[in-house]
C-alpha cells in the first residue's frame, strides 16, 4: 500500500512539472517539442482552440482507441496520466503571468526540456504515462511492425514539422533542443544516475587481476565464454567498481596483462555490490 501511494505522489509530482514546464517555457514561446501538447500549442494558434481542452478531448479519443487495439491490461497505466495532464496544464496555464521571464530563448528551451524531462522521467519510472503519441506508436509497433524507434521519429517529427510550419525554423530549431533534452533527462531519471563502472575483462592472467579487485575490495565473478572465431573457450571477468577507482584500476589491469581485452559500461542500478568484500574488511 505504501509504494502505490509512493508511486501516485511520483506521478502527481511529474505531471506537475511538466504542465509547468509547458505553460512557463514551452507554450509562451511556441516550441512544439512533439506529442499532443506540441500539437495544442499549433491548433491554438491556427484555430484558438484552448491547449487543455483540445489535449483532454484528443487524449480520451486516444484511449478509447487504446482500448480498442491495444486491451484493458495495456491502457490501464494510461488513463489517469492522460486525463491529469489537461487538468494540471489547465491549472497552471496563467503560471508565466505570476513568473514572467526575460531570458534568452535558448536558455527557455534548455529548461523547458529539463524541467519536461525530469517530470516525464518520473512519470515512466512509475510505470505510469501521459497518453498522447505514444498510443500511437504502441499501436504502430503492433498492427504495423514498425520498430518504436522508427514510429516516434514518424509521429513526433510530423508534428514539429507543422510547428516548423505554423513558427518558422527558428522556433523549430529551439524545440527540437527541448525534445533532445526531454529524451535525454527522462532516461537519466528512469534508470538513475549511478557512479559505478561496470567491467568486462578478458585476459590470460585472470587469476593476478581477481587479487587485484580483491585488494581493492571489489568483488569479481567469472563468466564462461567462447571466442566466435577461434571457439576457444575462455572466462570473463566481471566486477561493478566505483567511477574514483576506475582509471586507478583499469591502468593496473593494463599493467599485469596488456594485451587485456576490456570493455566498460555504466552501471545504471545495482544491489548489494560488493557485499561479500565488504563484509570481510
Amino acid at each position: 500500500m505504501k509504494n502505490k501511494i509512493i508511486r501516485y505522489i511520483y506521478l502527481i509530482t511529474g505531471l506537475l512539472l511538466v504542465a509547468i514546464a509547458f505553460n512557463l517555457f514551452l507554450s509562451p514561446y511556441n516550441f512544439v517539442s512533439g506529442g499532443v501538447s506540441g500539437l495544442a500549442i499549433v491548433m491554438k494558434k491556427v484555430f484558438n482552440i484552448n491547449e487543455s481542452i483540445f489535449m483532454l478531448g484528443t487524449n480520451i479519443l486516444l484511449i478509447g482507441i487504446s482500448l480498442k487495439f491495444l486491451g484493458k491490461e495495456t491502457t490501464k497505466n494510461t488513463i489517469l496520466g492522460s486525463l491529469l495532464f489537461p487538468v494540471f496544464t489547465f491549472l497552471t496555464e496563467k503560471i508565466s503571468i505570476y513568473i514572467p521571464l526575460d531570458l534568452d530563448p535558448l536558455l527557455i528551451a534548455i529548461l523547458g526540456g529539463a524541467v519536461s524531462g525530469f517530470g516525464y522521467g518520473l512519470i515512466f519510472k512509475n510505470n505510469f504515462t501521459t497518453g498522447g503519441t505514444d498510443i500511437l506508436n504502441q499501436i504502430s509497433e503492433k498492427y504495423l511492425k514498425i520498430p518504436m524507434s522508427k514510429s516516434i521519429l514518424f509521429i513526433d517529427g510530423a508534428i514539429v514539422l507543422t510547428g516548423c510550419i505554423t513558427f518558422g525554423m527558428t522556433k523549430m530549431i529551439y524545440s527540437l533542443i527541448s525534445l533532445i533534452l526531454i529524451s535525454e533527462l527522462s532516461n537519466r531519471t528512469q534508470l538513475g544516475i549511478n557512479k559505478n563502472r561496470v567491467l568486462y575483462i578478458t585476459s590470460n592472467k585472470q587469476e593476478k587481476i581477481i587479487e587485484l579487485l580483491t585488494k581493492n575490495h571489489y568483488d569479481a565473478t567469472l563468466l564462461d565464454s567462447k571466442g566466435g572465431y577461434s571457439k576457444k573457450k575462455n572466462k570473463i571477468i566481471l566486477s561493478s567498481i566505483h567511477e574514483k577507482d576506475y582509471y586507478k584500476i583499469k591502468e593496473s589491469i593494463l599493467i599485469i596483462d596488456k594485451e587485456a581485452f576490456i570493455i566498460v559500461t555504466n552501471a545504471y542500478e545495482q544491489k548489494n555490490a560488493n557485499v561479500t568484500i565488504r563484509k570481510k574488511k
